[in-house]
């Protein structure tokens, strides 16, 4: 049979320098089953290519664990995270914590039913993760395992590392400052011996990783720096022991514990710089590269994102995503930032400007320092956001679940009480006890809480299937009851109210009739460009089917515009600033231009052979229906408001064509949470309309978030409602058929309770003395099952609703 062989990729920690690897590489390379072994000590990292008939994983850590060294392995025995589906509110949560932790071995359990998430730590040795999810099936909810990512564990054990490495550097310092302090400045009888007894725990127990790793490497016919380590520390506590028991002579107890913490130090320092550096960014949405090409050894070379350290000089290419946080050192260029910022209009980046990891380099050549790795990027930041905007989320007792759970306890009351009060109470009539018995059943069965339980996943189901027919996803029932006390409902810019790309709105001509020519001349200069803004030209011309020329000499300005040559014409496109340094007088459309920027909006300067013919405007146009939908939440009592990181003037401008007052610009986005909670803070309850990664935090931090179906992934994650189509009718839609939802529900909720609130009076016979009328138990029946056939009925009529 031929040999499966295994190709592995594992982190090593504890190597200090080449030496370490080279040794647990030729330690590995000997084992049995292993073909090929490969240890990197910069990457700390081990490439391992196995027979695994032959060899294991769990062998090879035993074999460099020998060498003082530890070969780390996914393993989540003990710890498991499950999604626990079906669970309909917090007591559900509460029973599955409770099931979970009835079981053997089990040492702690979290359910939380926000996420849908339980984390449990157990012993191995007692239970597993096949019979702590049969507990939860058992029980009728379905558990999903989720796989905690190798990077994660790593990242915890590296995390350990690093503290056992600052605990011993703590306590190998606190004894070596005395050891100092007193060889240098004291002299008392029985020094050496005080020397002696501060010395020797550093030489031994914090010594003790250096004296493993030395005698592991010897054992195997190699030397590395645990060998220097441990011979020049010996060498010196040794003597100065000999000196102090033995013979007359020197101490050096203090060479021998600073050389040890001068090691430790230099170890922390390094630990935390790998630490940073190997942190991979977190591929929630995959929106950041794989690779990097950065500067090592005076020669560029294609790293992957993880192995980039801050401090590197990283190139990037037009086209390409930046991999890391940075400073532009070298360069122009645009940057598409939608990705983080949700404004779809490019930013110039020049040398000192800052730019972000995942976002889009759209022109020039960029070289930049990187200044944040792992997870100090900000997509890594934004995630957290959205975790922890997610974790502060408190779920939403259920009415029917709370009436429920006592109703049956108080009608199972009632029923006895109405027999023994006709039993005992009017023992007169002599078929008593058949006549006390018969009331009673009759109140146990028309107080059958059927059509309460059927009031609020009747509605619930029929609403989220009349919201899926028209692309509107609601996703869970906590936002039809949260849109029903909300006050505010704020909306993201860009993409959201606006169309989310340039568009050419103006076309100014100082010739009559010559707009047309104004556009072909600007499309002429920008065909050889990629600035987005040139985009929206051509665009613009390609649309009105304009045959464009090719120029025959072009040059970019970088910052200001174009300029090219094209059949003896010379075209200048761009700002006032580069007509001006051309002598191209603007005077002609300078208030034009004003008026145009006063809406938002940007201006381009056209000269034909250095003499002014026009300009063109462009801008993120509003979406046609944002207007109608904005005037009709208002209607609805709504305070709409308008969020982005767009400059004031612009930002106010949109806010007035769409008669929002609320306009809060400028705003960065991992301050648009906090906006949120500022809002809620007021004692309104807050829905956030969006759909770029930067409005994650705030989708989750709102009460209800309602994801652009063309948003990024996190977006739609965060959200509670998702609207496929990217039309903003659906956010009014989605609202009033949370809204008629929620209607059906509390009047399925009201004709439950009036059944039951007026039925069992008359099955348990209240206004038999008065009027002889008495409710026998069949009838009683049928009226519950009446009231069951209302409550379905009722909310099947949710079937005509029209979202918009």
């Amino acid at each position: 049979m031929k040999a499966k062989i295994e190709k592995k990729t594992l982190p090593i920690s504890g190597m200090h320098c080449a030496n370490c690897a080279l040794n647990i590489e030729k330690t590995i390379s000997k084992q049995p089953g292993v073909k090929n072994a490969n240890v990197n000590f910069a990457t700390e990292k081990a490439t391992i290519e196995l027979d695994a008939s032959l060899t294991s994983l769990e062998t090879l850590e035993g074999v460099v664990s020998k060498l003082g060294y530890k070969l780390m392995r996914p393993s989540r025995s003990g710890q498991l995270t499950l999604k626990v589906l079906g669970m309909s509110s917090q007591h559900c949560a509460g029973v599955v914590k409770k099931i979970i932790a009835a079981l053997p071995g089990i040492k702690s359990v979290e359910v939380a039913f926000a996420n849908e998430k339980a984390e449990i730590k157990f012993d191995p040795g007692v239970v597993n993760a096949a019979k702590i999810m049969e507990a939860i099936q058992k029980i009728g909810y379905k558990p999903l395992e989720i796989k905690a990512e190798f990077r994660d564990e790593v990242k915890e054990e590296k995390r350990k590392e690093l503290n056992k490495q600052r605990n011993l550097f703590i306590f190998s310092l606190a004894f070596s400052i005395p050891v100092l302090v007193i060889n240098i400045f004291f002299d008392f009888p029985g020094k050496e011996i005080v020397l002696f007894l501060l010395a020797t725990p550093v030489q031994f127990f914090v010594g003790a990783q250096f004296y493993r790793g030395a005698f592991g490497s010897l054992r195997h016919g190699a030397a590395n720096m645990d060998v220097l380590i441990v011979l020049g520390t010996s060498a010196a506590y040794f003597y100065s022991v000999a000196s102090t028991f033995l013979i007359e002579g020197a101490i050096f107890y203090e060479t021998s514990v600073l050389i040890i913490t001068f090691i430790l130090l230099g170890k922390l320092l390094e630990a935390t710089a790998k630490g940073k550096a190997s942190d991979a960014i977190k591929k929630l949405l995959e929106l950041a590269p794989n690779i990097a090409t950065v500067v090592r050894d005076g020669e560029k070379i294609t790293i992957s994102v993880e192995e980039v350290l801050v401090g590197d000089i990283i190139f990037v290419k037009p086209g390409e995503k930046i991999p890391v946080d940075g400073v532009v050192t070298k360069g122009h260029s645009t940057v598409n930032e939608s990705m983080v910022t949700g404004e779809s209009i490019p930013v110039e980046k020049n040398a000192g400007d800052e730019v972000v990891g995942a976002t889009i380099n759209k022109q020039g050549v960029l070289e930049f320092k990187a200044t944040k790795v792992g997870k100090d990027t900000f997509l890594s930041q934004v995630i957290k956001l959205v975790e922890d905007a997610q974790g502060s989320k408190a779920p939403v007792q259920r009415l029917a679940d709370i009436v429920s759970g006592y109703f049956v306890i108080v009608v199972v009351i009632i029923a006895i009480l109405t027999f023994i009060a006709w039993y005992f109470i009017f023992p007169q009539k002599p078929d008593i006890f058949l006549f006390a018995l018969t009331t009673m059943t009759a109140v146990l069965v028309i107080a059958c809480p059927c059509a309460l339980g059927l009031a609020t996943p009747t509605a619930i189901i029929v609403g989220t299937g009349k919201g899926a027919e028209n692309n509107i996803l609601i996703k869970n029932s906590e936002a039809l009851e949260k849109v029903g006390s909300l006050k505010a409902i704020v909306f993201d810019k860009t993409g959201t109210l606006t169309k989310g790309s340039p568009e050419v709105t103006d076309i100014i001509s100082l010739r009559e009739d010559k707009e047309n020519e104004v556009l072909l001349m600007a499309a002429l200069a920008e065909k050889g460009s990629e600035h987005p803004l040139g985009e929206a030209i051509i665009r613009k011309a390609e649309n009105l089917n304009m045959v464009i020329p090719e120029a025959d000499r072009f040059e970019a300005v970088p910052g200001k515009g174009v300029i090219v040559k094209a059949q003896d014409r010379e075209i200048i496109l761009g700002n006032k600033k580069l007509l001006s340094e051309k002598g191209v007088e603007i005077s002609d459309l300078k208030t034009q231009a004003e008026k145009l920027e006063n809406e938002g909006k940007t201006t381009i300067f056209i000269s034909l052979n250095s003499k002014l013919i026009g300009l063109i405007a462009v801008t993120d146009l509003i979406k046609e229906n944002a207007q109608k939908v904005i005037g009709e939440l208002k209607a609805m009592g709504l305070e709409v408001y308008l969020i982005t990181g767009d400059n004031k003037k612009t930002a106010e401008a949109v806010g007035k064509k769409l008669k929002i007052t609320e306009v809060l610009a400028e705003v960065l986005p991992g301050d648009k949470a906090d906006k949120i909670k500022e809002i809620q803070e007021e004692g309104k309850d807050v829905a956030m309309v969006g759909d770029g990664i930067n409005d994650a935090p705030a989708l989750a931090r709102a009460n209800v978030g309602i994801a652009l179906g063309s948003g990024t992934d996190v977006a739609i994650e965060t959200g509670d409602i998702v609207l496929v189509r990217n039309d903003l009718r659906d956010v009014l839609g989605a609202i009033k058929l949370s809204l008629k939802t929620m209607k059906k529900i509390k009047q399925n909720l009201f004709w439950a309770f009036f059944y039951n609130s007026a039925g069992i009076p008359i099955a348990a016979g209240v206004f038999y003395p008065f009027f002889r009328v008495l409710l026998k138990p069949e009838f009683a029946a049928l009226a519950m099952a009446l009231s069951s056939v209302s409550v379905i009925t009722n909310s099947l009529l949710l079937k005509r609703f029209k979202p918009s």
